[in-house]
């Protein structure tokens, strides 16, 4: 097990994923971390799909103009659902979620990247959010947060270099 301090500073965003396949335990273990994470009230109203359909990972690629294009090369993906009305803090837990994953997912020597999918969308008015419930039949209470790109890491990347931190955006009692 990797400490926490190193893990932060190991966990980088990935882009490009090998072929190889995903032990489906460390998948279960990915969720977990999802499905432990802490959450407003403790609701846990979030919900998870996990996508491995190549056809739909490259619809869901497509559901924003920019930023998302990479996802056609993971072999999986995991979409971040919450209900607004059910819960205010949706995207605070789904946040929360979402990073809990990628922690795990570095953890176990997978790669991951959160594509934003709230707020953006396409050129013609179209929000991903739409384009994304239409791929995955998503009932109209769930709104997506963000999609996570998953999968075997391509490329190593260097740590976090401590000496680059923004230390002075760090205040003492008041700003």
């Amino acid at each position: 097990m990797t400490d926490f301090k190193d893990l932060v500073q190991l966990r980088r965003s990935h882009r490009k994923f090998t072929t190889e396949e995903m032990n489906p335990d460390d998948l279960k273990m990915i969720l977990r971390a999802a499905l432990m994470s802490p959450t407003s009230k403790s609701q846990r109203a979030w919900q998870f799909i996990v996508v491995d359909d190549p056809v739909a990972i490259e619809k869901l690629a497509d559901a924003k103009d920019m930023g998302s294009q990479f996802l056609k090369g993971a072999p999986l993906a995991i979409v971040v659902l919450g209900d607004p009305v059910q819960n205010d803090c949706w995207v605070e837990d789904g946040s929360i979620a979402a990073i809990s994953m990628q922690y795990q997912a570095e953890e176990l020597g997978y790669g991951t990247c959160w594509i934003q999918m709230r707020g953006r969308g396409l050129a013609d008015g179209t929000t991903a959010d739409t384009v994304i419930r239409g791929i995955l039949n998503i009932p109209d209470n769930m709104n997506t947060l963000c999609v996570l790109a998953l999968g075997c890491k391509a490329e190593e990347r260097k740590p976090q270099n401590e000496e680059k931190l923004k230390w002075e955006n760090v205040h003492l009692n008041e700003y």
